[in-house]
């Protein structure tokens, strides 16, 4: 582990970034042929390289969730923020899995459908508040976005700041072109901007 921060740290120096964020994605590696299996809780990984972490953390899951027990850990966590992949976005797991052969890609496909949304994990935080303390206060919503109206559903119902991010979305008109997709992020500003001043989540339905 020491030479591994090492790298890290020197790596984070020389690119002069901020910090670090952290992908979770046990699954897909267990799923890829090449992949390298991962077969200790990751979050206790993560623990130990926060021992020794000079620098600011974000902690992402790609897009199977989270389950309780671990968002109550890493909500105890001093990390900048968790973000959400969340399960309802791009399924890395399966792209893994159609990577294999077709007998092994049928025989495990179900457990590539088995997830938490970003929905789920927001009421599961929200669950949690009030009985656990916090250390982590952030949190960055992006599986399963697809337009303004869902982040700003979610950002409202959840009890801990948070931003969203949309990928696909995003995606499409980035291979279009810069004005198009300038255009594209405008409107969606301008569409949130209209979700704040006229809507309001109905607190008797969250």
């Amino acid at each position: 582990m020491n030479n591994g921060t090492d790298k890290i740290k020197r790596l984070i120096e020389k690119l002069e970034a901020d910090g670090l964020i952290i992908h979770v994605n046990p699954l897909q590696e267990w799923f890829q042929p090449e992949g390298n299996p991962i077969t200790r809780p990751a979050i206790d990984i993560i623990e130990e390289l926060i021992e020794k972490a000079e620098y600011p953390l974000i902690i992402k899951e790609v897009g199977q969730g989270m389950g309780n027990e671990s968002l109550k850990r890493l909500l105890q966590l001093p990390i900048e923020a968790i973000e959400f992949g969340a399960f309802g976005g791009a399924n890395f797991s399966m792209v893994e899995l159609l990577r294999r052969d077709k007998d092994e890609c049928d025989i495990y496909k179900p457990l590539a459908y088995v997830g938490q949304t970003a929905e789920q994990m927001v009421d599961a935080i929200n669950h949690l508040s009030g009985s656990v303390d916090f250390v982590c206060k952030q949190l960055i919503i992006s599986g399963g976005i697809k337009n303004f109206l869902d982040g700003y559903y979610l950002m409202k119902k959840s009890t801990v700041p948070a931003v969203y991010g949309q990928a696909s979305a995003i995606l499409k008109f980035a291979k279009q072109s810069y004005e198009e997709l300038f255009k594209y992020i405008e409107m969606q500003v301008k569409g949130l901007s209209l979700a704040e001043a006229f809507l309001r989540i109905n607190p008797d339905y969250l």
